[in-house]
């Protein structure tokens, strides 16, 4: 390939990396917001959800773009696919992001309401996995990359706790219910979150070694 495409390609990947770093902003924000007094921070999330929105589509139309003048093949090839899939996927996080703002707009911080302190736990770890899997998208690293596969096993775990806790303790806050529902729809959208940062991170094994891991088992220990 051309030294022309070739640096068409390393900016590409760039302004990819740019636009995860703005929703990665944008989700610790969001968590942040859930438990802060007043909704400045949560308006912030949802005002910045068109600019993700924006770049989404000119990522996508970039990538179309070289697709079809270069019609590149073997690791070029394998970038391209990346940065598309990665993208659709960052966009689905700005996505849960605003959800997340939207809740926190409704609860009142001040309230220990059931569930919120395995949502405490489970918002750090989710930036966690979305902050790793974007530095190992951007230094191209696999076995950065697999590590993130055990994290959301801890997100799932947690979040699986937060709808015990609700369901649990929800009929005797009958009168909360609103909140209650605000709540766990913070804790699914968290967990959605770390289930989009698996995918990416399952695109970064496959950029880096052309292996596909989707929907594969981890191996049974001898």
């Amino acid at each position: 390939m051309t030294v022309h495409f070739v640096n068409q390609l390393d900016e590409l990947l760039l302004r990819s990396v740019r636009m995860g770093n703005l929703v990665e902003d944008m989700v610790q924000e969001a968590g942040e917001a859930v438990f802060e007094p007043g909704d400045r921070l949560a308006r912030r999330v949802i005002s910045r959800d068109f600019a993700v929105d924006d770049e989404e589509v000119k990522v996508e139309s970039e990538v179309i773009r070289l697709m079809a003048l270069y019609q590149p093949v073997g690791p070029d090839l394998r970038l391209l696919c990346t940065i598309l899939k990665v993208n659709n996927d960052l966009e689905r996080v700005a996505d849960c992001a605003v959800n997340i703002a939207e809740r926190a707009c409704h609860l009142d911080a001040a309230k220990d309401l059931p569930g919120a302190e395995t949502v405490r736990q489970m918002d750090p770890l989710v930036r966690r996995m979305l902050r790793d899997v974007l530095q190992a998208y951007s230094a191209q690293d696999g076995e950065a990359a697999k590590k993130i596969f055990t994290e959301e096993e801890m997100v799932d775990a947690l979040y699986a706790q937060t709808v015990k806790t609700i369901v649990a303790e929800g009929a005797d806050s009958s009168h909360e219910m609103a909140s209650l529902l605000d709540m766990l729809s913070v804790a699914k959208n968290l967990e959605r979150i770390g289930d989009f940062a698996t995918n990416i991170a399952e695109d970064v094994v496959f950029l880096s070694t052309g292996d596909i891991v989707r929907h594969q088992s981890p191996p049974e220990e001898s």
